[in-house]
């Protein structure tokens, strides 16, 4: 496994862990802040990826730029919403959780891919410790309304992260195909943000709420997230961002005053145990296993 691919994808994933306390710290609703710092964060991935260099390579990929770019549109609305009714330890495992079955489901049905038994016992112990997660969070904030709205999070963030690793695959450099597929999706968001906009132009802190996610997590954090995609598989890719929910729910308990008890705290360790299981070098995982 391209260790520089891992590390970079584990960058990404305590980039994307802040998001959750970055957002409870502005009264704008989750549709706002979700549009504006995707939606911004995207056409900052185009403006900077120089894909217009590689349109012609784009060309005979629309369709598959298209559903990453539904996909990315979908996300914010369901990921922020999720954690605006289940509270920030509870959307961020849910969504993050479900993703990388949804990638593996995906990547099996259209890829034909097999599950290494590696991925398995590392992408299981790590949704296990999401779950624990969820349940050791304390602050009853729970709802299925917000859990159902991280499943489509979780299926949206696999189904763009699939899109943009097919156009790698065929050729695409990276940061062109993550600027078309996220440029396009923030394109889809500007009636959001536009609708939006004098919410968050009013709320406490807003502007500068979405300035920070739009800059670090979101255009940043997905630049660095492509190129770690065209290094390692997207199930593997999205096994490794497990490591988010962790951080959020670190946060959650540190800055935002969420409560998570021993349960949740297994459920941490066993995510990092997870990754260490996903990162372990071939040649070590051997000997350790004799």
């Amino acid at each position: 496994m391209n260790r520089l691919g891992v590390l970079a994808v584990l960058v990404t994933a305590v980039l994307w862990g802040t998001t959750g306390t970055a957002a409870a710290q502005t009264t704008a609703g989750p549709l706002a802040v979700g549009a504006a710092a995707m939606g911004l964060g995207g056409l900052g991935q185009a403006a900077l990826s120089g894909g217009w260099r590689d349109r012609g390579l784009l060309r005979p990929h629309l369709g598959l730029v298209l559903v990453g770019a539904l996909c990315v549109a979908g996300y914010p609305l369901a990921f922020y919403s999720a954690m605006h009714l289940a509270g920030v330890a509870v959307g961020t495992v849910v969504s993050i959780g479900s993703a990388p079955l949804a990638a593996a489901a995906l990547e099996r049905w259209r890829d034909g891919r097999r599950l290494t038994r590696r991925w398995v016992a590392g992408a299981g112990l790590g949704i296990g410790g999401v779950l624990l997660l969820g349940l050791g969070h304390g602050d009853g904030r729970a709802s299925v309304p917000g859990i159902l709205l991280g499943l489509v999070a979780g299926a949206t963030y696999a189904g763009y992260s699939w899109a943009a690793a097919r156009l790698m695959a065929a050729g695409v450099p990276s940061r062109a195909a993550m600027g078309a597929v996220f440029g396009a999706g923030g394109v889809l968001l500007l009636p959001v943000i536009a609708v939006t906009a004098p919410e968050l132009i009013a709320a406490r802190h807003g502007i500068a709420v979405a300035a920070y996610l739009a800059l670090v997590p979101m255009c940043g954090g997905y630049l660095l997230f492509g190129w770690g995609l065209a290094r390692v598989p997207v199930s593997t890719a999205l096994a490794l961002t497990l490591l988010e929910p962790a951080v959020a729910a670190l946060l959650a308990v540190l800055v935002v005053g969420e409560r998570l008890g021993p349960v949740g705290w297994v459920g941490v360790a066993a995510v990092g145990l997870s990754l260490v299981v996903l990162t372990l070098p071939s040649r070590v995982r051997r000997t350790l296993t004799r």
